[in-house]
């Protein structure tokens, strides 16, 4: 059994999933020091002598500090992005160099957000460069790769200074009267279940690479 997460890395703690993450690691027994990686400090950051926030560039990022394990919630849309390629440089190209860079500073576990119907032979451009991602991250060697695939996420996006996006509107608007009907890896999840369900994935550091289909993630991650 592995020891309890004494010093974490964390990327995208902005989003829904890494906001709810960095808040739960804080309240993680034993941790000593959480690492934030930021494009720039947000308004209201905790005050939290553990809590490290590391203003970043994710195209040239520095040597990280030395930590138990790594956490990757980086991710956005086309549409907020401004363009495929615009996309790719975060969901792929940012997501690859901070699992690189945390691998170079001897982190064994990591853990990232991915996406329902990931592929890396998708047609569909959102989900093949989700299913690169996991493929590229498999190849760094980590002793756990923990890879999440959540389906539509539930939190207040507004209350984190982030646009609304319509299709996770939409698509909660249709399956809440219709959940009886949905399949559990289908329905919407919190953004909070899935955090916690990856934190105690890290914990637990199971060998080799295991992936958490929204389902997963629905058990794993209630509190």
């Amino acid at each position: 059994m592995n020891p309890p997460l004494r010093s974490l890395l964390l990327a995208g703690a902005t989003g829904l999933i890494g906001h709810a993450a960095l808040a739960q690691a804080l309240a993680l027994p034993g941790l000593q020091d959480l690492h934030a990686l930021l494009r720039r400090r947000p308004p209201g950051w905790p005050s939290d002598p553990r809590l490290h926030a590391l203003t970043v560039d994710f195209q040239a990022l520095p040597t990280l500090p030395a930590a138990d394990a790594a956490l990757c919630a980086l991710g956005t849309t086309i549409k907020v992005a401004g363009s495929q390629a615009a996309f790719r440089a975060v969901d792929f190209d940012a997501v690859l160099a901070f699992a690189q860079a945390a691998r170079s500073a001897g982190v064994t576990r990591f853990a990232v957000v991915s996406a329902l119907g990931a592929d890396s032979g998708s047609a569909v451009f959102y989900n093949r460069v989700k299913g690169e991602m996991e493929t590229a991250l498999r190849s760094l060697g980590f002793a756990s790769l923990l890879i999440a695939r959540p389906s539509l996420l539930v939190g207040d996006r507004a209350a984190l200074g982030q646009p609304v996006r319509a299709g996770e509107r939409f698509g909660l608007a249709i399956s809440r009267p219709l959940s009886w009907l949905i399949p559990q890896a289908w329905l919407p999840i919190e953004a909070a279940v899935v955090a916690r369900a990856l934190l105690r994935g890290l914990a637990e550091g199971r060998p080799g690479a295991q992936v958490l289909e929204s389902a997963d993630l629905q058990s794993r991650g209630r509190a």
